[in-house]
Formats: C-alpha cells, sequence, structure tokens
C-alpha cells in the first residue's frame, strides 16, 4: 500500500534542524533535491502500489533519493544506511522531516526500491527532467557548460541541433566464463540437487565420482599451458560428469519425486549450458546462438565491442544518444548483441518527438552508415558524419575539414561513457537480478544527468558574478 504525501517537495526551511546544528542552505545536496521534481515523479510511482491494506511503502522521495546517493558515491547497502544516519544533508535530500539519528530504513529495503524503481520509469523520469530542465529561463540565460565543442547555429527554418549516438555495453560482476569451469560448477550444483533429493525421499545415494570430478578438474585449472588437446581433453571429461548427472535426475523425477521452485529454474539452465556446450564440442566450433556465461545469471550474453583491452564484454548493451547540450538519452537497451546501426532511425525520431524538429547533423561511427540510414538522413535533410560515398567531389578540403571537426565533436558520448562507467557505477553493475541490472544502467544515466544539470547550474552562478547584474531576473527565476 502507498500512501501519497501532502507534499513531497518541501523547502529547506520546512526541515526541522536540532538546536546547535546550523546547515548550509547553500549546500549541494540541497540545491540538488530542489532542482529534481519530487512531486511529479510521485505520481508515477504510486501507480505501482494496487489501494487496499497492508504496510505502507516509503515514499519515492526517500526510496530515489538513497538510489541517486549511491549511484553517486557507489556504497554497498549496509554502509549507504550508515551514512545516510549520519549525514543531514542526505537525510534532507531524501525527504526526511527533520535531522534522526535512527536509520530511516533497513538494508534490505534498497533491493525493493531497485525492484520497483524499474529502468522504464527512470527513462521517463530522465526524459522529463531534460524536458523541464529550463522552465523559467528567458533569452538572457547565460551558454550553458558542456556539450560538443562546437556550438550549433540553428537555422531559420529547418533542421536544428546536433544529435550523437553510440553503443556501448555496462559489464557484469561475473567470474570470467570459461568452458570448463562453467561444466564444473554445474556439475557441483547437480551434486547439490541430488544429495538433496536422496535425503528427503529416503533414496540410495548414487555414485557420482565427485573427488575424480574434482581433481580432473584442479589438474586442468592448475596448469599453465592450455593446449587444444588437453582443453578438449577436460571438456569431454567434465561433460561426462554432468551428463551423468543429468540422467540421474531425470531418473528420480521419472518415478514421480518433484524438484523445488528453485531448483528448477536452476536445472532448466544447467540443461541449455550442458546442451551448448555438447554442441560445440561435437561439432568442434567455439560460438552458439544465446550462449550463457553465467549459470545464477543466465540472461547475461557476450557482446563483441572489439576494444583493445577487452575484446569481449558481457553485460548489457545499449544505445546512448547525446542532445546538443550533452545530455544522454536511452534509445535501446537489451541483454542480447544487436547491431546498433538498426537504432539510428528511432533515435532520430524521438529527436524530432522531444524538439519538434530534425537534427541539423547526427554524429555517430562508421556501422551507423548503412545505405538505409544514409538514404534516410538525406531525404530528412540531415547530415551525417563521416566521409561521403562514391569519388570524391570537388571541395574535397572542405569536405575533409568538416569530417575531422565532427570526428571531434563524436567525442563528446565517449567522454559521457568514461563519466559514468568511473563515476557512476556503470563500470561494473554488481547487483544479481536481471531488472536490477537494467535499473542500475539507467541510473547511472540518470545521475550522470542531474549532476550535469547542477554543474550547469553553478557555472551559471559563477557566470552572474563574474558579469555582474545583466542576468537578475534570470537568476532570480532559477534560484528561487
Amino acid at each position: 500500500m502507498y500512501r501519497p504525501l501532502d507534499k513531497l517537495q518541501h523547502s529547506f526551511l520546512d526541515f526541522n534542524q536540532p538546536m546547535g546544528l546550523k546547515m548550509n542552505p547553500d549546500n549541494r545536496w540541497v540545491k540538488m533535491a530542489d532542482c529534481i521534481p519530487w512531486d511529479e515523479f510521485e505520481i508515477k510511482y504510486a501507480e505501482l502500489f494496487p489501494s487496499g491494506t497492508g504496510n505502507v511503502a516509503k515514499p519515492l522521495r526517500m526510496a530515489l533519493g538513497a538510489l541517486i546517493i549511491q549511484t553517486k558515491f557507489q556504497f554497498a547497502d549496509r554502509e549507504l544506511v550508515e551514512q545516510i544516519t549520519e549525514n543531514p544533508y542526505l537525510q534532507y535530500f531524501i525527504g526526511l522531516p527533520g535531522y534522526q539519528e535512527e536509520a530511516p530504513f533497513d538494508a534490505s529495503t534498497l533491493v525493493l526500491f531497485r525492484k520497483r524503481i524499474t529502468a522504464e520509469m527512470l527513462m521517463e523520469a530522465n526524459e522529463y527532467l531534460l524536458a523541464h530542465k529550463d522552465d523559467g529561463r528567458n533569452d538572457n540565460t547565460p551558454p550553458s557548460a558542456g556539450g560538443s565543442g562546437t556550438p550549433d547555429v540553428p537555422k531559420e527554418d529547418g533542421n536544428k541541433g546536433t544529435l550523437t549516438l553510440d553503443a556501448t555495453c555496462a559489464p557484469v560482476n561475473i567470474r570470467y566464463p570459461q568452458d570448463i569451469s562453467l561444466l564444473n560448477e554445474a556439475r557441483e550444483k547437480l551434486e547439490a540437487i541430488i544429495y538433496r533429493f536422496c535425503k528427503s525421499y529416503d533414496l540410495v545415494l548414487p555414485r557420482r565420482y565427485r573427488r575424480r570430478a574434482r581433481k580432473d578438474y584442479l589438474a586442468y585449472a592448475k596448469s599453465r599451458k592450455h593446449s587444444a588437446e588437453k582443453i578438449r581433453k577436460a571438456l569431454r571429461k567434465q561433460l561426462g560428469y554432468v551428463g551423468r548427472d543429468i540422467r540421474y535426475l531425470d531418473e528420480f523425477m521419472s518415478r514421480g519425486y518433484a524438484m523445488t521452485d528453485k531448483e528448477i529454474g536452476l536445472y532448466l539452465t544447467i540443461l541449455m549450458l550442458y546442451g551448448q556446450q555438447k554442441y560445440m564440442y561435437d561439432n568442434k566450433v567455439h560460438s552458439v546462438e544465446h550462449r550463457i556465461v553465467s549459470i545464477t545469471q543466465p540472461w547475461i550474453r557476450p557482446v563483441v565491442r572489439g576494444k583493445a583491452r577487452a575484446a569481449v564484454e558481457f553485460g548489457a548493451k545499449f544505445d546512448l544518444s547525446l542532445d546538443s547540450e550533452g545530455y544522454g538519452h536511452i534509445e535501446k537497451i537489451s541483454f542480447e548483441a544487436y547491431n546498433e546501426s538498426t537504432c539510428l532511425i528511432e533515435a532520430v525520431e524521438r529527436f524530432k518527438a522531444r524538439t519538434g524538429h530534425y537534427p541539423e547533423r547526427v554524429l555517430a561511427d562508421q556501422i551507423y552508415r548503412t545505405r538505409a540510414n544514409r538514404n534516410y538522413c538525406k531525404d530528412h535533410g540531415i547530415r551525417i558524419s563521416g566521409p561521403k560515398l562514391g569519388r570524391p567531389g570537388v571541395n574535397t578540403k572542405t569536405d575533409k575539414k568538416q569530417e575531422y571537426q565532427d570526428n571531434r565533436d563524436r567525442i563528446e558520448v565517449e567522454r559521457s561513457f568514461s563519466l559514468s562507467k568511473r563515476c557512476y557505477g556503470m563500470g561494473c553493475i554488481v547487483t544479481k537480478l536481471e531488472e536490477t541490472q537494467l535499473t542500475s544502467i539507467a541510473l547511472s544515466v540518470f545521475v550522470t544527468n542531474l549532476f550535469k544539470i547542477h554543474k550547469r547550474i553553478l557555472y551559471a552562478l559563477l557566470y552572474l558574478f563574474q558579469y555582474g547584474n545583466g542576468h537578475k531576473r534570470w537568476s532570480m527565476q532559477i534560484f528561487a
């Protein structure tokens, strides 16, 4: 059950400070709390809870605010609760009525927060935040900090602005998925299920060759050099052990003995893993569709990126677009590897839906420059970055200069990826569920934009102090 508050967006003056505690109203968390439209987000959040009886859920500002703090500082769940308990500014940010020494929620509650606030909700909140970030501004607004290197000069009629598009992978914190290691893990889990069957139903424990299987795996894992012959020999042995355990469980279930709900999901994943490894071993190939790289997280897929540091990454792949001011929008996200060139047309159409016009130029790498995308951009008067097809034209020097400038401006999306991965947790997703991993990625993009907006307001304030009262009316509207 959810009970909406009368006023979720309370001011700093409403925060009850105990005697002896003097808080600074210019603190970054106080200013940032005023930038977020909590009341608007609560409308969507309240729809998740059906009317009825039960425990009252925590308000949205507490849930989303705690996740924003965790994304910023990369605290563990228990450490986050301790930091919020000790810091009055963080307590104001999550919407507490006053400073309190008790923890506002338990560490386990953060798992529920990540489940309730889905990636779709965060993407909608991100769009709303960016659409209303300039409310109250006028024509005397100073230039924004950030964005592409070259400012866009809008035309009187037609297309305006720049759309930068690129794809990346948010790697998940899993062990590197070697085939033999995966089969050894599957064998151990099957042995545990067999043991549970025999104890629960008073069955005779079959021979599983556990010590021999463990010895064979350690002999391979501890050897420094792995030749092709040694790898195939180790694979054949582990496939044999796993296949024997699967036959034991099939025999038990054919007699009418049942698995638990948790064991059913694990068993189906191991069956799929065994089938994929058996197919690759028999056909002497090293790839298969929908390849499982983690038994506990079977939705994760390998994503070939071709980077020097890691040619293959394991996690969700997504397309990120940057507008003319450098704010990010997630265009597509999936754990399955896909061709990112199919996202360009949809990203351009969403840009038009947000701004009311098509972009003047689209900055993307070579994989997006298919003939279909080139024809689409040509039909809508959009200039796509990169060299033109066919023979060199007359203005070769001008075209090369323009291509060089486009490549420089396209680096902005790489900077955004680097910032999100280094500072906001996208470099290593540590959550364990499929929906919470997508939430962590969307939250990282949302928090990146949020701190860019906060930084932009600070730059505007410095601009105001530097150039006098020329923008006094604008400052009163922004910082009211």
